[in-house]
């Protein structure tokens, strides 16, 4: 007789590896979630027959109108592919080339063909919320790949260009090919990224590693100032990315500028998951990361409270912890700062095309076959984000211009991608993302539910305007979830990395800011846009002030690197071993 027990969980490890089989095949996407979206609209299509006939006499508008377009460009005098035309016009057809027959009616055709399009699948009642984003990404990736713009024959720039190098940018776009083919089947990070080399050119602020663990390495900063302020910073960088975004050239360095204002500063470093790793958890992230270094900190200043900060999930980590901890009554936090850093996931943002439960039973299979979700994963779900600026236009600057976009340091950090744990990723998925667990008071750590109003201690929150990971008004919520009675929200021209990576200096960047205390009323985001001071320039001396007005008058003598009568002797210079695991 068949044991029940072990039939079953037979057929669910086949449907798990069947399901991680279709990933390989669509790079990931559940297909089910788009056909469902795409089934919904259909059937609200199929009752709205008043909307049917509204959209056919559209259709047949826009056609009559590129063809009463291109009998205007047949005359031969130039005319541009915008002239005269209904609605939102395209950018990329501003070049005088684009006026030119037929590249002309390419882009009239094209710019009346995606207008229809929009307007086919956009307020068709019935539909809902949801299945409506993915229908609009859909379309929006659809017509992204077949732009005129991407393609040689229909493009008259590219076609200028190759007359004019005689087909040189086209022998060059084969060689970039033909390098970036090899360099993906190596394994190797991206053209360009040699240039640039961590502990070389990439995380040189010096210091040194004080502790390790499975999980982390802590780095403690050298001191560039005769006198420091009192209270240390502990830095909980995201472990989706590896820590150096916050230390890169020195330009960049928000470590560097931190250490050069009179801070000690000390920084989380996160192992590089592999399968071996593919069972830790959450709750592993908050013990034997966050737990772990803020007793080596602690053990290392004595006496002192230390101001926390957390960026993108390690902001997340950082608020779980410090709910937890001030449930224990542990007061050893001076302070709480997060960067792009989410706590209620009821608006996660575009990041919501990948988050249901369909496209989550996928990745959960996926990353349970290997243990581990791969880097190369992760990045292409992003970069379908933003396609046409991260996918199409950078294959035709590569491979048809024959030309390549100058490395910068924030670009050669993103090529050192990291992986996520089986279980770690999954947790935060299902029970963060989906379930939204933590703003609800419904996500457990040491069998202790975690209450995020049980913070106090004073916040200092930035969010970014463009972000398309943690949109601003989402992490705004936070100032809801907790009882600080000293919170100031910040917000900064930029995205998710590009925003709080500014530099000291950035004449082209600009910052909202505004403190509230607990007893104000609560702002909407738009009243708060309106309630806030504006600002040119960095963000960064404004959070400096803020410190420094928190943690206290006097300076002191910076403290020595590690405290080896406590178990926390240097054991490596800085960048560390972790944050060179491939």
């Amino acid at each position: 007789m068949i044991d029940k027990a072990k039939a079953r969980l037979t057929a669910k490890d086949f449907d798990r590896e069947f399901r991680a089989q279709i990933a390989q095949m669509t790079s990931g996407l559940a297909p089910t979630a788009f056909t469902s979206a795409w089934r919904d609209w259909a059937t609200q299509m199929a009752v709205s027959p008043g909307r049917r006939v509204e959209l056919r006499r559209h259709a047949m508008e826009r056609a009559n109108d590129t063809w009463a377009f291109a009998a205007r460009a047949l005359t031969g005098a130039p005319v541009p592919p915008s002239d005269g035309l209904d609605g939102e016009t395209d950018k990329r057809f501003d070049a005088p080339e684009w006026s030119v027959f037929p590249f002309n009616v390419y882009a009239r055709a094209y710019q009346n063909n995606a207008q229809l399009m929009r307007e086919a699948i956009s307020d068709v009642h019935g539909v809902s919320d949801y299945h409506q984003q993915l229908v609009e990404f859909s379309v929006r990736l659809l017509l992204d790949s077949t732009s005129p713009t991407n393609w040689l024959a229909t493009n008259p720039e590219l076609l200028a260009l190759t007359q004019a190098e005689q087909g040189q940018n086209l022998v060059r776009g084969m060689q970039h090919l033909v390098e970036d083919i090899g360099r993906t089947l190596d394994g190797a990070t991206p053209a360009g990224t040699d240039e640039f080399e961590v502990g070389r050119n990439l995380a040189v602020t010096p210091g040194k590693v004080v502790y390790r663990n499975e999980l982390i390495e802590l780095i403690q900063y050298e001191p560039s100032t005769k006198t420091v302020y009192a209270e240390p910073l502990l830095i909980v960088p995201a472990w989706i990315m590896k820590y150096y975004i916050l230390d890169l050239s020195a330009r960049n360095s928000l470590v560097k500028y931190l250490v050069d204002q009179g801070h000690t500063v000390f920084m989380i470093s996160w192992k590089n998951p592999t399968e071996d790793d593919r069972d830790i958890g959450i709750d592993d992230y908050v013990h034997k990361g966050f737990y772990a270094a803020l007793d080596a900190v602690t053990a290392i200043v004595p006496k002192r409270k230390v101001h926390a900060v957390g960026y993108c999930i390690g902001g997340t980590l950082l608020s779980i912890a410090a709910a937890a901890l001030a449930r224990k009554k542990d007061e050893r936090l001076a302070s709480m700062t997060m960067f792009a850093a989410q706590t209620d996931f009821t608006e996660p943002g575009e990041l919501a095309f990948f988050i249901n439960p369909s496209q989550l039973a996928t990745l959960e299979a996926t990353m349970h076959r290997k243990g581990v979700l791969e880097s190369r994963e992760m990045g292409g779900a992003f970069a379908l984000l933003r396609a046409k600026d991260l996918l199409f236009q950078p294959k035709v600057d590569s491979y048809l211009k024959g030309k390549r976009t100058p490395m910068i340091d924030l670009m050669a950090w993103n090529s050192d991608g990291t992986r996520m744990p089986w279980r770690m990723h999954s947790e935060y998925l299902y029970r963060l993302y989906l379930d939204n667990e933590l703003a609800t008071n419904r996500f457990p750590l040491d069998d202790t539910l975690v209450r995020l109003s049980d913070i106090r201690v004073p916040m200092f929150v930035v969010g970014t305007e463009s972000d398309h990971v943690a949109p601003w008004k989402s992490v705004y919520k936070v100032d809801n979830l907790v009882r600080s009675d000293d919170l100031t929200f910040l917000l900064t021209s930029g995205g998710h990395n590009a925003g709080i990576v500014c530099g000291p200096v950035h004449p082209k960047r600009h910052y909202r800011i505004h403190t509230r205390r607990l007893v104000d009323p609560h702002m909407a985001p738009d009243e708060w846009i309106e309630a806030a001071t504006r600002h040119q320039g960095s963000w960064w001396p404004a959070w400096h002030e803020w410190l420094a007005e928190r943690s206290g008058a006097t300076q002191v003598k910076p403290p020595k690197l590690g405290a080896p009568g406590k178990g926390y002797a240097p054991l490596a210079d800085a960048p560390g071993e972790y944050v060179l695991q491939r």
